[in-house]
Order: structure tokens, then C-alpha cells, then sequence
């Protein structure tokens, strides 16, 4: 598999790998940092340019996970990857808790260690659920959306394609966020947020 980027937030997720007993054949990509070694932590190769993705698609596994936090980029990224023949995988920490009924988890997510999930609760395409977050039952995610370490989602929460929600925030019961939102850290949201629209502080504004 390979992980896009081989920054800070890949570095976590290659500790989901990790836990997962999935880390044979695993390789990274940046073709962005200057300044990174061959091998990540003297193990795991950096590919660099397309080419060499392309060849480890064909010849080892055509796999990716997103390794990257921003919204746009992920959503940028896989469909850069897609179109080099990779299939977006779903990442989950087995030090997660999932609840058993009625979940629905797309392809490309990525759920953290210590993050909690109950029941009844949608997640869309490649969504990055942080460490440490608690989402509550009926609680729909859309697309790519990012979910920083810490947020707490009350029930029935609806939010939208593209959001990023920052750490530490509190979004309660039957809040509605609505598409590319972003939600500032620390936040306590108690009303409705528009698409498109940045709030902050407590209660949000």
C-alpha cells in the first residue's frame, strides 16, 4: 500500500498500519518535502514522482490511504491516485470503538486510535476521523471532511461535504454544518453553520 505524504499525519497513520499488521509492502509518497531521507524511520521507501507509483501499483499493490489532513488536498489526491489505478483504502484503528449497528463506513476513511463511534452513523468517502473523537448515534459525515483530534459530535448531527471541524470542538445535538464549513478549535457549536462559513469560539460565531 502506499500512504500519500510522509509528513505528520502520515506518520500516524502508518501506526495504524502498524496495529493492523499491515505494514509489508508499505511505501509512502512526497514529491513535495526537499528534505526527507530514502527510507521513512530507515524502513519504508519515499516514492517521489508518479512513475514510481505507478510501477508499485502494477507490481505490488494498487492500494493507497490518504496520509494528508486538509480537506481540499484529500479530496485532490485521491482523485489524482484513482486516476493512476489505486483504490482508496479504509484505514480503521483496532484501538477504535465502532459500534455494531447500522454503521456505514466508505472507502477511504481513516478512523483514529481512542476514537469512539456509537450506532446509526453515516461516513462518507474519504473522511479522517482525528485521535480522541467521540461521534454520537445519527450522525451523518460527508465527503473528505476532516474531523481534528478531540471533537466531540453530539446525536443527530448533520455535516456537510468538505468541512474541517478543529480540535477540540463541540458540535451539539441536531446541529447542521453545511458543505466546506470550518469549524475553529475549541469551538462550541449550537446553532446551524452555513456552507462555506467559518466560525469560532464559545458559543460559536
Amino acid at each position: 500500500m502506499v500512504i500519500i505524504g510522509a509528513g505528520g499525519f502520515a506518520k500516524e497513520l502508518l501506526e495504524v498500519c502498524h496495529q493492523l499488521g499491515h505494514t509489508e509492502n508499505l511505501v509512502f509518497f512526497d514529491n513535495v518535502s526537499t528534505q526527507l531521507p530514502g527510507l521513512l524511520f530507515g524502513k519504508f521507501p519515499i516514492l517521489k514522482t508518479e512513475k514510481e507509483v505507478t510501477a508499485h501499483f502494477n507490481g505490488q499493490s494498487n492500494l493507497f490511504a490518504l496520509g494528508i489532513g486538509n480537506p481540499i488536498l484529500r479530496k485532490q489526491l485521491s482523485n489524482q491516485f484513482i486516476a493512476l489505478g489505486g483504490r482508496l483504502e479504509t484505514l480503521i484503528s483496532p484501538k477504535a470503538s465502532v459500534g455494531s449497528f447500522n454503521n456505514m463506513v466508505e472507502e477511504g476513511v481513516c478512523i483514529m486510535t481512542g476514537s469512539v463511534l456509537t450506532n446509526d452513523i453515516y461516513i462518507s468517502k474519504g473522511v479522517l476521523i482525528n485521535l480522541n473523537c467521540t461521534i454520537g448515534h445519527d450522525v451523518k459525515i460527508g465527503s473528505f471532511s476532516e474531523i481534528c483530534p478531540g471533537v466531540h459530535i453530539s446525536g443527530n448531527v448533520n455535516i456537510g461535504n468538505g468541512c474541517f471541524i478543529g480540535t477540540g470542538s463541540v458540535i451539539l445535538p441536531g446541529i447542521t454544518i453545511g458543505d466546506k464549513a470550518i469549524i475553529g478549535a475549541g469551538a462550541v457549536v449550537t446553532k446551524d453553520v452555513p456552507a462555506g462559513v467559518t466560525v469560532k469560539g464559545v458559543p460559536a460565531k
